[in-house]
Protein backbone atom coordinates (compact mmCIF):
# COMPACT_ATOMS: atom_id res chain seq x y z
CA UNK A 1 0.00 0.00 0.00
CA UNK A 2 1.12 3.57 -0.54
CA UNK A 3 2.16 6.01 2.29
CA UNK A 4 -1.01 8.21 2.43
CA UNK A 5 -1.84 11.27 4.92
CA UNK A 6 -4.84 11.15 7.01
CA UNK A 7 -6.22 14.68 9.20
CA UNK A 8 -8.45 13.24 11.73
CA UNK A 9 -10.65 16.29 13.61
CA UNK A 10 -11.62 16.68 16.87
CA UNK A 11 -8.53 15.27 18.27
CA UNK A 12 -9.58 16.52 21.92
CA UNK A 13 -12.65 13.63 22.00
CA UNK A 14 -13.24 10.16 22.69
CA UNK A 15 -14.47 9.57 18.38
CA UNK A 16 -11.60 11.55 17.25
CA UNK A 17 -8.92 9.59 19.52
CA UNK A 18 -10.41 6.49 18.98
CA UNK A 19 -10.33 6.97 15.01
CA UNK A 20 -6.61 7.52 15.55
CA UNK A 21 -6.08 4.60 17.43
CA UNK A 22 -7.91 2.15 15.08
CA UNK A 23 -6.11 3.64 11.94
CA UNK A 24 -3.05 2.59 13.97
CA UNK A 25 -4.16 -0.69 14.67
CA UNK A 26 -4.48 -1.45 10.59
CA UNK A 27 -0.98 -0.78 10.43
CA UNK A 28 -1.49 0.79 7.01
CA UNK A 29 1.20 2.97 6.26
CA UNK A 30 -0.37 6.30 7.22
CA UNK A 31 0.65 9.34 8.91
CA UNK A 32 -2.26 11.16 10.98
CA UNK A 33 -2.42 14.78 11.02
CA UNK A 34 -4.40 15.67 13.88
CA UNK A 35 -6.92 19.03 14.27
CA UNK A 36 -9.04 20.62 17.51
CA UNK A 37 -9.97 23.89 18.55
CA UNK A 38 -7.90 23.19 21.63
CA UNK A 39 -4.48 23.81 21.34
CA UNK A 40 -3.69 20.79 23.99
CA UNK A 41 -5.71 17.97 24.94
CA UNK A 42 -5.05 14.06 25.46
CA UNK A 43 -5.16 13.36 21.64
CA UNK A 44 -2.29 15.42 20.96
CA UNK A 45 0.40 12.58 21.33
CA UNK A 46 -1.78 10.49 19.17
CA UNK A 47 -0.93 12.83 16.13
CA UNK A 48 2.05 12.68 14.13
CA UNK A 49 1.48 16.69 13.50
CA UNK A 50 -1.32 18.95 14.75
CA UNK A 51 -3.40 21.85 14.22
CA UNK A 52 -5.45 23.84 15.86
CA UNK A 53 -8.81 25.31 14.15
CA UNK A 54 -11.28 27.32 14.70
CA UNK A 55 -15.28 25.72 15.29
CA UNK A 56 -16.43 24.20 12.03
CA UNK A 57 -19.76 26.97 11.87
CA UNK A 58 -16.48 29.87 12.06
CA UNK A 59 -16.21 31.32 8.84
CA UNK A 60 -12.48 30.87 8.97
CA UNK A 61 -12.76 27.23 9.58
CA UNK A 62 -12.73 26.10 5.62
CA UNK A 63 -10.10 28.66 4.51
CA UNK A 64 -8.16 26.74 7.96
CA UNK A 65 -8.97 23.05 6.80
CA UNK A 66 -7.93 24.06 3.11
CA UNK A 67 -4.37 25.56 4.48
CA UNK A 68 -4.18 22.48 5.89
CA UNK A 69 -4.97 19.67 3.32
CA UNK A 70 -2.63 21.78 1.12
CA UNK A 71 0.71 22.34 3.41
CA UNK A 72 0.56 18.55 4.48
CA UNK A 73 -0.77 17.17 1.34
CA UNK A 74 -3.83 15.41 3.13
CA UNK A 75 -5.28 12.55 1.20
CA UNK A 76 -7.95 12.16 3.25
CA UNK A 77 -10.45 13.67 6.15
CA UNK A 78 -12.34 11.84 8.65
CA UNK A 79 -14.15 14.26 10.40
CA UNK A 80 -15.38 13.27 14.01
CA UNK A 81 -17.98 15.80 14.79
CA UNK A 82 -21.56 16.23 13.87
CA UNK A 83 -20.81 20.20 12.85
CA UNK A 84 -17.59 19.54 10.92
CA UNK A 85 -19.10 16.33 9.11
CA UNK A 86 -22.06 19.02 7.60
CA UNK A 87 -19.67 21.88 6.95
CA UNK A 88 -16.94 19.71 5.30
CA UNK A 89 -19.38 17.73 3.35
CA UNK A 90 -21.20 21.00 2.13
CA UNK A 91 -18.12 22.76 1.35
CA UNK A 92 -16.18 19.41 -0.28
CA UNK A 93 -15.79 20.94 -3.71
CA UNK A 94 -13.91 23.45 -2.28
CA UNK A 95 -11.06 21.08 -0.25
CA UNK A 96 -8.31 19.25 -2.38
CA UNK A 97 -8.37 15.81 -0.83
CA UNK A 98 -11.11 12.80 -0.09
CA UNK A 99 -13.97 13.44 2.93
CA UNK A 100 -15.25 10.57 4.70
CA UNK A 101 -18.97 12.25 4.92
CA UNK A 102 -21.53 11.32 3.65
CA UNK A 103 -24.21 13.73 1.20
CA UNK A 104 -23.99 17.10 2.73
CA UNK A 105 -28.64 17.18 3.03
CA UNK A 106 -28.31 13.42 4.50
CA UNK A 107 -25.80 15.26 6.99
CA UNK A 108 -28.43 18.25 7.24
CA UNK A 109 -31.23 16.25 7.90
CA UNK A 110 -29.54 14.38 10.51
CA UNK A 111 -27.64 17.54 12.24
CA UNK A 112 -31.12 18.29 13.14
CA UNK A 113 -32.82 16.05 15.18
CA UNK A 114 -36.22 17.83 14.60
CA UNK A 115 -35.47 17.49 10.83
CA UNK A 116 -34.43 13.85 11.36
CA UNK A 117 -38.31 12.92 12.94
CA UNK A 118 -40.02 14.69 10.07
CA UNK A 119 -37.33 12.93 7.69
CA UNK A 120 -38.37 9.48 9.06
CA UNK A 121 -42.24 10.12 9.25
CA UNK A 122 -42.49 11.15 5.58
CA UNK A 123 -40.61 7.44 4.63
CA UNK A 124 -42.29 5.51 7.35
CA UNK A 125 -38.71 4.64 9.30
CA UNK A 126 -39.61 4.23 13.14
CA UNK A 127 -38.73 7.59 15.25
CA UNK A 128 -39.75 8.67 18.40
CA UNK A 129 -42.84 11.82 18.07
CA UNK A 130 -41.33 15.36 18.53
CA UNK A 131 -43.08 18.67 17.87
CA UNK A 132 -41.58 22.21 17.82
CA UNK A 133 -42.24 23.74 21.32
CA UNK A 134 -44.26 26.02 19.87
CA UNK A 135 -46.57 23.31 18.33
CA UNK A 136 -46.79 21.15 21.44
CA UNK A 137 -50.57 20.14 22.28
CA UNK A 138 -49.35 18.64 25.58
CA UNK A 139 -49.67 15.37 24.17
CA UNK A 140 -47.30 13.25 25.94
CA UNK A 141 -47.31 11.42 29.27
CA UNK A 142 -43.65 12.17 29.73
CA UNK A 143 -41.36 13.54 27.28
CA UNK A 144 -37.84 15.44 27.17
CA UNK A 145 -36.98 18.79 25.64
CA UNK A 146 -33.25 18.62 23.83
CA UNK A 147 -31.61 21.34 21.55
CA UNK A 148 -32.18 20.27 17.95
CA UNK A 149 -28.41 20.54 17.09
CA UNK A 150 -26.45 19.31 19.93
CA UNK A 151 -23.96 17.26 21.39
CA UNK A 152 -24.19 14.34 24.07
CA UNK A 153 -26.41 15.26 26.75
CA UNK A 154 -26.08 18.26 27.03
CA UNK A 155 -29.42 20.69 27.58
CA UNK A 156 -31.70 17.98 28.31
CA UNK A 157 -35.09 18.73 30.45
CA UNK A 158 -36.98 16.06 31.40
CA UNK A 159 -40.50 16.38 31.97
CA UNK A 160 -40.18 20.42 32.62
CA UNK A 161 -43.12 22.00 34.58
CA UNK A 162 -43.64 24.80 31.44
CA UNK A 163 -42.12 25.27 28.08
CA UNK A 164 -41.82 29.07 28.61
CA UNK A 165 -38.59 29.91 27.32
CA UNK A 166 -38.17 26.77 24.97
CA UNK A 167 -37.61 29.04 21.79
CA UNK A 168 -38.34 26.19 18.58
CA UNK A 169 -34.36 25.62 18.61
CA UNK A 170 -35.64 23.27 20.86
CA UNK A 171 -37.87 20.50 20.21
CA UNK A 172 -40.01 18.41 22.46
CA UNK A 173 -39.69 14.53 22.10
CA UNK A 174 -41.55 11.84 23.80
CA UNK A 175 -39.74 9.98 26.06
CA UNK A 176 -39.81 6.26 26.41
CA UNK A 177 -38.31 4.10 29.02
CA UNK A 178 -36.70 0.94 28.17
CA UNK A 179 -33.01 -0.67 27.57
CA UNK A 180 -30.90 1.91 25.15
CA UNK A 181 -29.25 0.36 22.40
CA UNK A 182 -26.64 2.29 19.72
CA UNK A 183 -26.45 0.67 16.44
CA UNK A 184 -23.22 1.18 13.99
CA UNK A 185 -23.36 0.87 10.48
CA UNK A 186 -21.81 0.91 7.50
CA UNK A 187 -23.20 1.85 3.69
CA UNK A 188 -20.44 1.53 1.35
CA UNK A 189 -19.89 2.90 -2.31
CA UNK A 190 -22.65 0.77 -3.76
CA UNK A 191 -25.38 2.25 -1.21
CA UNK A 192 -25.23 -1.21 0.14
CA UNK A 193 -25.10 -1.80 4.20
CA UNK A 194 -21.59 -3.38 4.64
CA UNK A 195 -22.81 -4.48 7.84
CA UNK A 196 -23.31 -3.33 11.72
CA UNK A 197 -23.25 -4.20 15.10
CA UNK A 198 -24.94 -3.29 18.51
CA UNK A 199 -24.46 -2.32 21.42
CA UNK A 200 -26.62 -2.39 24.78
CA UNK A 201 -25.16 0.47 26.76
CA UNK A 202 -25.00 2.32 30.08
CA UNK A 203 -23.89 6.27 29.55
CA UNK A 204 -22.06 8.32 31.99
CA UNK A 205 -22.17 12.30 31.54
CA UNK A 206 -23.50 11.76 27.95
CA UNK A 207 -21.58 9.30 26.89
CA UNK A 208 -20.85 5.22 27.04
CA UNK A 209 -19.30 3.95 30.21
CA UNK A 210 -19.88 -0.27 29.65
CA UNK A 211 -21.63 -1.61 26.77
CA UNK A 212 -21.85 -5.25 25.65
CA UNK A 213 -22.72 -6.62 22.17
CA UNK A 214 -26.48 -7.40 22.00
CA UNK A 215 -27.60 -9.04 18.93
CA UNK A 216 -30.92 -9.75 20.11
CA UNK A 217 -32.72 -7.18 17.82
CA UNK A 218 -30.85 -7.40 14.46
CA UNK A 219 -33.51 -8.61 12.13
CA UNK A 220 -35.71 -5.78 12.93
CA UNK A 221 -32.37 -3.42 13.17
CA UNK A 222 -31.56 -4.38 9.51
CA UNK A 223 -34.98 -3.67 8.31
CA UNK A 224 -34.69 -0.08 9.89
CA UNK A 225 -31.39 0.32 8.38
CA UNK A 226 -31.87 -0.65 4.66
CA UNK A 227 -35.13 1.58 5.05
CA UNK A 228 -33.06 4.42 6.33
CA UNK A 229 -30.66 4.21 3.51
CA UNK A 230 -33.08 3.87 0.71
CA UNK A 231 -34.39 7.53 1.88
CA UNK A 232 -31.20 9.29 2.25
CA UNK A 233 -27.26 9.56 0.95
CA UNK A 234 -26.18 8.23 3.67
CA UNK A 235 -22.05 7.19 2.99
CA UNK A 236 -19.60 5.54 5.47
CA UNK A 237 -20.19 5.05 8.77
CA UNK A 238 -23.18 6.27 10.54
CA UNK A 239 -24.78 5.51 14.02
CA UNK A 240 -28.79 5.14 15.25
CA UNK A 241 -29.56 5.35 19.07
CA UNK A 242 -32.94 3.79 20.38
CA UNK A 243 -34.81 2.52 23.23
CA UNK A 244 -36.54 -0.96 23.23
CA UNK A 245 -39.23 -0.77 25.16
CA UNK A 246 -40.56 -3.42 27.71
CA UNK A 247 -42.88 -4.80 24.78
CA UNK A 248 -39.75 -5.17 22.51
CA UNK A 249 -40.70 -2.00 20.34
CA UNK A 250 -37.27 -0.55 18.86
CA UNK A 251 -37.89 3.37 18.82
CA UNK A 252 -34.81 5.25 17.30
CA UNK A 253 -34.56 8.32 18.63
CA UNK A 254 -31.50 10.05 17.33
CA UNK A 255 -29.08 9.47 14.47
CA UNK A 256 -25.17 10.59 13.91
CA UNK A 257 -24.53 10.88 10.36
CA UNK A 258 -20.35 9.97 11.27
CA UNK A 259 -18.55 7.66 13.22
CA UNK A 260 -19.76 7.53 16.78
CA UNK A 261 -17.99 7.50 20.03
CA UNK A 262 -17.94 3.47 20.40
CA UNK A 263 -15.55 3.07 16.87
CA UNK A 264 -12.79 1.39 19.65
CA UNK A 265 -15.42 -0.85 21.56
CA UNK A 266 -16.66 -2.23 18.61
CA UNK A 267 -13.21 -2.51 16.58
CA UNK A 268 -12.44 -5.24 19.19
CA UNK A 269 -15.80 -6.46 18.48
CA UNK A 270 -15.54 -7.25 15.17
CA UNK A 271 -17.09 -4.30 13.57
CA UNK A 272 -14.32 -1.99 12.22
CA UNK A 273 -15.89 0.58 10.89
CA UNK A 274 -12.47 3.28 10.71
CA UNK A 275 -10.86 0.49 8.80
CA UNK A 276 -13.63 -0.35 6.24
CA UNK A 277 -13.60 3.77 5.56
CA UNK A 278 -9.71 3.93 5.05
CA UNK A 279 -10.25 0.91 2.93
CA UNK A 280 -13.48 2.88 1.01
CA UNK A 281 -12.12 6.02 0.71
CA UNK A 282 -8.71 6.14 1.09
CA UNK A 283 -7.54 3.16 -0.82
CA UNK A 284 -10.22 2.24 -2.74
CA UNK A 285 -10.05 -1.49 -1.79
CA UNK A 286 -12.49 -4.34 -1.59
CA UNK A 287 -14.06 -3.57 2.36
CA UNK A 288 -13.26 -6.48 5.34
CA UNK A 289 -16.28 -8.18 6.51
CA UNK A 290 -17.47 -7.43 9.69
CA UNK A 291 -16.92 -10.34 12.10
CA UNK A 292 -19.07 -9.26 14.71
CA UNK A 293 -18.28 -11.42 18.46
CA UNK A 294 -20.08 -11.33 21.44
CA UNK A 295 -18.03 -8.93 24.27
CA UNK A 296 -18.79 -6.15 26.98
CA UNK A 297 -16.46 -3.47 27.29
CA UNK A 298 -15.88 -0.65 30.37
CA UNK A 299 -14.22 2.51 29.98
CA UNK A 300 -11.55 3.70 32.51
CA UNK A 301 -9.60 6.84 32.60
CA UNK A 302 -5.91 7.00 32.05
CA UNK A 303 -3.33 9.66 32.25
CA UNK A 304 -0.79 10.85 29.65
CA UNK A 305 2.42 11.89 31.16
CA UNK A 306 4.79 14.16 29.59
CA UNK A 307 7.91 13.78 31.82
CA UNK A 308 10.15 16.45 32.57
CA UNK A 309 8.27 19.27 30.96
CA UNK A 310 7.14 22.44 32.21
CA UNK A 311 5.10 24.80 29.29
CA UNK A 312 2.07 22.71 27.42
CA UNK A 313 2.41 24.63 24.21
CA UNK A 314 5.58 22.58 22.95
CA UNK A 315 3.04 19.51 23.68
CA UNK A 316 1.59 19.81 20.34
CA UNK A 317 2.31 15.93 18.42
CA UNK A 318 3.77 12.66 19.39
CA UNK A 319 7.48 14.20 18.49
CA UNK A 320 7.66 14.56 22.42
CA UNK A 321 8.26 12.08 24.72
CA UNK A 322 5.06 10.66 26.62
CA UNK A 323 3.13 7.89 28.19
CA UNK A 324 0.05 6.42 29.49
CA UNK A 325 -0.30 5.92 32.97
Amino acid sequence: MDQKKVLVTGIGGNVGQGIIRNIRTTNFPIEVIGCNVLAFSAGNHLCDRFYQTPYAYDKDYIPTIIDIVKREKIDLIIPSTDYEVYFLAKLKTQIPCAIAASDWETTGIYLDKYQTFLHHTKYDIPFAPAFLPSEYNGGFKEFIVKPREGRGSRGLHINPVSLDGFSDEYMVQQLYKGREITTAFYVNQNNDLHGFITLQRELENGATNECRVDRSYDQELERILKNMINHARIRGSANLQSIVTEGGDIVPFEVNCRISGTNSIRANFGFEDVKYTLEDFLYHIPLSRPQVKNGIAIRIMMDVIYPDQTDKSKLSDNSVLSYIY
